[in-house]
Order: structure tokens, then sequence, then C-alpha cells
């Protein structure tokens, strides 16, 4: 068992499936000689050749495009996209052909590739590269959508969206990549996609996150801690499909609810959660749920970016209006 950081974490998993499967297939834009913008495919080509770890053009539409040709035919293609704020135009073959495929063919085709791509501010990059476009996504009927928060989680659900036979989008939180290190055993075991993981037992509030923000949410959890609140941490992971019925099982337990990601408020995955919780365990409710996010204006750049991302304090204080209410 290796200590591994998220991005180690990644790497490990894809030579994993590189080596035990020979359908599998890397592109990207400079993920072969390079390694990849964050070096997550750092000696993957070196390692498997050319034809398994391919560099692609300056062109996500014909990354999408290949990636689907390529799964169509028997191929797991595992494509990465830069940023996700340049993801957007691959939109049409992801939304119009992957996510229709299994369905328009009536099960004859399916469609098993997986699109990476890093998520999130936290970085203090330009515009478009700290997006966090998973609402967009989890809103498409045939995409599943997955987002890690510890490096053993990102190596257990990328070998699973690998092996799944349908479309996975991958999004890894960029501020993660080198942040935390922790034990990874690289036995190709998948985690399953579709469960949230407790993170932490708790009985008077449940906090709910994912990707990045999983890491205050923890945070927020120890400091309520030490003022003799108990916080249960939910880790959801899997946005598509959502393990509502963990969810709903921490709040018949804690009555309170506090729902954190620094996607945009308006219609976001949190926004699910909460609808879901009013129609399924509303009588669970002891206080009306909180969501703690990013705003509805594009992600503003350099300092004014830790003003936008979800923080323990603002986390602390919608505790305390649950609690209060």
């Amino acid at each position: 068992m290796n200590t591994l950081t998220l991005l180690d974490a990644i790497n490990a998993a894809l030579a994993w499936e590189l080596a035990h499967d020979d359908n599998v297939v890397l592109f990207g834009e400079d993920i072969g000689k390079n390694g990849g913008v964050f070096r997550a495919t750092l000696g993957l080509q070196e390692r498997f050749g050319e034809q398994r770890v391919l560099d692609a053009p300056l062109a996500e539409t014909q990354i999408a495009g290949m990636a689907i040709g390529m799964a169509a035919q028997g191929l797991r293609p595992v494509c990465e996209i830069q940023f996700a704020g340049f993801m957007y135009s691959t939109f049409d073959h992801l939304i119009n052909h992957a996510a229709r495929l299994r369905h328009r063919t009536r099960g004859r085709l399916s469609c098993p590739m997986v699109l990476r791509t890093p998520v999130g501010g936290g970085i203090h990059a330009p515009e478009h590269h700290g997006e966090s476009p998973e609402a967009w996504l989890a809103h498409t009927p045939g995409l599943k959508v997955v987002s890690p928060s510890s490096p053993a989680r990102a190596y257990g659900l990328l070998l699973a969206a690998i092996r799944d036979p349908d479309p996975v989008i991958f999004l890894e939180p960029t501020r993660l990549y080198r942040l935390l290190k922790e034990p990874v055993a690289d036995n190709g075991e998948a985690l399953p996609l579709g469960a949230a993981f407790t993170l932490r037992e708790g009985c008077d509030v449940t906090l709910v996150s994912w990707g990045a923000s999983v890491l205050e949410t923890l945070q927020a959890a120890e400091q309520l801690a030490e003022r003799g609140v108990s916080a249960e941490v939910i880790d959801v992971a899997s946005l598509k499909p959502l393990d509502m019925p963990t969810i709903l099982a921490s709040v018949a337990k804690t009555g309170r609810c506090v729902i954190v990601h620094e996607a945009a408020r308006q219609c976001g995955v949190g926004a699910e959660i909460a609808a879901n919780l009013a129609s399924e365990g509303l009588m669970s409710l002891l206080a009306p749920v909180e969501r703690v996010t990013g705003f509805d204006t594009p992600l503003p750049l350099a300092r004014l970016e830790d003003e936008y991302l979800p923080s323990v304090a603002r986390i602390l204080a919608a505790v305390e209006r649950v609690r209060a209410y």
C-alpha cells in the first residue's frame, strides 16, 4: 500500500486498467509526452506506447467525438479535457450521442467512455479554469457523473468508471490534486458508482458535500466537535446516480442538513438533494435545509476567489442556523 496524492491515485488507476484491459485507450491534449497539464498521465505513454496513450489536437469537440466512436466499436476510451471550462464544446457529442447511444439503438450499442477533467477553483487561475459544471452534466439522462474527494476514492471510482458500460464524466477537484495524501492499495479493486460515503458519524446535523468542498466540510465537523456538536459527514461522490437513501437515513437520525458545494447556487446539485429531502424526508427535518454554495456569478479571479468558495466559517454559520431553528 502506497501513500499517494489524488493525482498519483488517478495515474495508478489509469496504469492498472491499461495493463489489464487491452481495449483501454487514453488520449487528450498533451497527455502523452508531457503527461498532461497537471501530469496525471505522466509516464504512461512511455510505459504503454503511443498506440495506447495518444496526444490529441487542440480540439475538444473532436476529442469527445473520437471517444464516442471508439466506445461504440468496442474500445474503452478515457479522454481528458484540460479544464472543465473547455468542455462546453463537447456537450453536443456528450448530450446528443454519448448519453443517448444505448437508448437510440435499443441496447445494441453502448458507450463505455470516460471523460476526465479538472474542476473547481482554489488555484487562482484565469477564467474558464475554475468551473464547476456538474449540474449541467447530472441533468442529462444517460450520463453518470462522479467527483471524488480523496486519493483512495479517486482510485476506486476511476476504475469503476472505466469498467462501466455507459459514459461517465469524471470530475477531478483541481485543488486537491497534490493537497492530500493517504494510503492507497493499488490492487485494482473498484468502488461502486452510485454510492455515497459516510466519512464521519454524527447525531446532531448532517453535512453533505462532494469534491473539493469535502475538505472544508470535514474541517467544519472537527470544529463543531470541539463545541460539542456531533456532525455526520457524507461525501456524495456519485452525483449521478445519486445515493439519496444514505442521505435520507442520515437526516432521519440528525433531523438537520447542510449541503456544501462550490458550484453556483441556483439549480445546483444541492437543490436536487434538498428537493428530495423535502419530498421523501420532510417528516425527519427539524429545520429547513441550508445550502452553502458558490454564488450566481462567474468564478472571480485571484483573491476574490476565496470569497466565492464555501469556507469553514460559512459552513459553521449554516449549522448554527439549522440548530437554532
